[in-house]
């Protein structure tokens, strides 16, 4: 069987711990290798660690790995080991792949200089805590058995300091159904963490967990959780909850607790041993062992194990009760360890079968949080066109506006970006940031980040905030200085404002941060350095105006139009966002030859030359299109029906096509804007949304062409009204029993292709 890559690597730094808790699955269960362990990982075997990582990254092509720094207690290794294996690893992953470093740790020897250690290492740092001072003192206790509590929450506050909380990746919570889970919630959520991940007792059916209540005490513990989570507005990344309405949405889950996807982890012990995940340490002595090691086998050759292979068969490696359970693709059996018994070894269900399933369908039958809707009205004017689309199109947009706020909101709790873009935003919050989220590209970065924070990876393109707040000062008519960290590309961009470009790679100071100034002279750099200042280009049409944007910025994160991340569940809550497009079907494509003068002095003429074409046939969408499209993106030749396309207030434009040709580009182009930003709000049919959303382009299309006076018009308006009513019967094959926006919006799409039979 072909080698499968492993994408996390756990590093145990340090095999022992300065705690003595009662559920640890390192000493407290079956194995007790960790006695043989050396404590700490010697430096040959940290460098030999991360140049097997390194070769394995590039064996595979891997664009990011995911590195844990582990124990044991890892902050017994020190602040000098922990820099130096920081170090060894970004050495050996240079240009190979981004590092993506992070840490679990008890928390008792945080302090000011060792959270420094971590903001500057970029590690980010998952800390231990179960709850309320009773709840986490039950089990987590020193060799005395005395409670680490304060010591724990006098870490966490620390390490959520504006200084550190770059750092701060989240909290790791053991369930006790003893526990009150409501103390626990709330004790949790007093700490303002970016996540929080709820681990099931690590248990199996030869030792199960304790029930004092019921055969599904940890789904009750759970659900209770789950309902103040929702009931609080989700002020916090819960990543079970989340990969199960991902798995439910037909998305890959983001826990190996959950899912049928190939797990993809792998654990290197002090001594250099490569070893499977360590929840198996419950099932015996010796069963996590490979037999490989970093001093002589690569990662390829420890992956063609018997035990990683076990894990890769997916719904043909269950139980057959697994495999007819009906959320079998959702739970994957649970986590693998937890499904073993004496005799049968992992064909079994997960011992906690009865919780998976109870808590699955209260998530799945669950409401969805409050959010931005519309007014039935507007569903139907946005679709069906008329005199009423334009004041929809506000109401969507304002909806949009408060999607864009809500989504920075999670990125500040999140503790993504530097804490002086933070200061400065919340200082200007008002008109002048609304204008800067008015940009498409503020929108499709956002819906990234968001995503990475609940998945509990590096936020991508921090500096992006930096150049919201910058542009933000722009906009207030202030003066604002930031370090901006500064990528290969050389390029700070300010949504609504512009680019500086930094072209000399000579002239970027070596840690790849500039300090940029934002006041009444422009944008420069603070240090004198070499910059070049270039302004967001405008074409302006009918009476409004429009930024010419670089098609990079405006990368989607997903096909479909489905741009939001798990965290942000309406609907369903798809999202693609934890892969580059690049690995997706499509990209939009890149800049058609620059946004150079003479080109844009062009499609100025081409865009005015198509609008001429489309106002007067269809004024009421050259209102709507006024008022909800702020930002052209130009790009070669159409993009194909299923590619993706930019957030909501941005078109993809061929703007040297033929002015006819452009005119229904505006149209189709505009169709597809509004069903992103519909599928925002409203969960629009599941399996048949993609359907759904060929059926609403076509009628969009089909109208346009219904607008034109020629009879061979007339038949493309046909065929192209025969195509979406035929979509609209592929939406009803596939989609099953879609939630209600969807069936409203296909009722809405048939009603209007009927209505072209009227000469409407």
């Amino acid at each position: 069987m072909a080698a499968r890559p492993f994408r996390q690597f756990v590093v145990k730094v340090h095999s022992r711990c300065d705690l003595a808790c009662d559920h640890c699955y390192v000493y407290r269960h079956a194995d007790q290798s960790w006695r043989r362990q050396p404590r700490v990982m010697a430096p040959r075997i940290a460098r030999a660690t991360a140049e097997r990582i390194a070769e394995h990254a590039a064996a595979h092509r891997l664009r990011r790995v995911t590195v844990v720094l582990h124990g044991g207690e890892p902050l017994l290794a020190g602040p000098e080991r922990l820099s130096s294996m920081a170090r060894e690893l970004r050495r050996s992953l240079d240009g190979v792949a981004v590092l993506d470093l992070r840490m679990q740790t008890n928390g008792l020897l945080l302090d000011e200089a060792f959270c420094a250690v971590l903001a500057r290492e970029r590690i980010r740092t998952g800390v231990s805590l179960d709850g309320d001072r009773a709840s986490h003192d039950r089990h987590r206790v020193r060799a005395d058995g005395s409670g680490s509590y304060d010591d724990v929450v006098r870490a966490i506050r620390l390490l959520g300091r504006p200084a550190h909380r770059a750092a701060f990746a989240g909290l790791l919570c053991t369930v006790d159904v003893s526990n009150d889970p409501d103390a626990v919630y709330e004790a949790l959520a007093e700490l303002r963490p970016p996540r929080v991940d709820f681990l099931l007792p690590h248990a199996t059916w030869d030792h199960p967990p304790p029930r004092p209540h019921g055969d599904a005490d940890y789904a009750d513990w759970l659900i209770t959780v789950y309902d103040r989570w929702n009931a609080d507005d989700r002020p916090f990344s819960i990543r079970m909850f989340e990969s199960v309405e991902a798995a439910a949405s037909g998305e890959a889950g983001f826990t190996e607790a959950l899912g049928l996807g190939s797990p993809d982890l792998v654990v290197i012990e002090t001594d250099g041993s490569i070893e499977q995940a360590d929840w198996l340490k419950t099932v015996g002595e010796g069963a996590p062992a490979t037999g490989f090691h970093v001093l002589s086998d690569t990662f390829d050759e420890a992956s063609a194990h018997t035990g990683f292979q076990a894990r890769t068969l997916g719904l043909d490696g269950l139980s057959e009760q697994c495999r007819r359970c009906p959320v079998v693709e959702i739970c994957g059996g649970g986590l693998y360890g937890h499904r073993h018994r004496s005799g049968s070894g992992f064909a079994n269900p997960s011992v906690y079968c009865p919780d998976l399933l109870r808590l699955i369908r209260h998530v799945r039958a669950a409401p969805a949080p409050p959010r931005d809707t519309l007014e039935p009205a507007d569903f139907t004017a946005l679709t069906a066109g008329g005199e009423r689309e334009r004041t929809a199109v506000l109401r969507l947009a304002e909806a949009q506006l408060n999607l864009r706020r809500a989504m920075l909101a999670y990125l500040h709790q999140g503790g993504a970006g530097s804490a002086g873009a933070w200061q400065a935003l919340l200082g200007m919050d008002g008109p002048a940031l609304d204008a800067v989220l008015s940009d498409p590209a503020v929108h499709a970065w956002a819906v990234a980040a968001c995503a990475a924070i609940a998945r509990g990876l590096d936020v991508p393109d921090t500096a992006l905030l930096d150049g919201v707040a910058l542009a933000t000062a722009v906009h207030a008519r202030r003066s604002l200085e930031l370090p901006v960290r500064v990528g290969p590309s050389g390029v700070v961009t300010l949504p609504t404002v512009g680019r500086l470009l930094l072209p000399d790679p000579a002239s970027r100071p070596p840690a790849g941060t500039v300090p940029v100034v934002a006041d009444d002279g422009g944008v420069r750099r603070a240090d004198g350095g070499t910059a070049v200042w270039e302004p967001v280009r405008r074409l302006a049409v009918g009476g409004i105006t429009l930024r010419l944007a670089h098609a990079d910025d405006h990368r989607p994160t997903g096909a479909g139009g489905d741009r939001r991340p798990a965290t942000w569940r309406t609907g369903t809550g798809r999202t693609d966002a934890g892969r580059t497009v690049a690995e997706r079907a499509g990209t939009i494509p890149t800049d058609a030859g620059g946004t150079g003068t003479g080109r844009t002095e062009a499609w100025q003429r081409s865009l005015e030359a198509a609008w001429g074409i489309l106002s007067p046939r269809q004024p009421h969408l050259a209102a709507a299109l006024a008022a909800g499209v702020s930002t052209v993106v130009a790009v070669d030749g159409e993009p194909a029906e299923g590619a993706p396309r930019p957030p909501f207030g941005a078109l993809a434009l061929p703007l040297s096509a033929p002015p006819e040709d452009l005119a229904l580009a505006l149209a189709r182009e505009w169709q597809y804007a509004k069903f992103a930003a519909l599928r925002d709000l409203y969960d629009l049919g599941g399996a048949g949304r993609d359907a759904l959303r060929r059926a609403y382009v076509r009628l969009a299309v089909a109208r346009a062409w219904r607008a034109r006076p020629g009879d061979a018009d007339r038949e493309r308006a046909a065929h192209w009204q025969r195509e979406a009513i035929a979509a609209l019967g592929s939406f009803a094959d596939e989609a099953g029993d879609p939630a209600a926006a969807g069936r409203r919006l296909a009722a809405d799409i048939g009603a209007a292709a009927r209505a072209l039979d009227e000469g409407a």
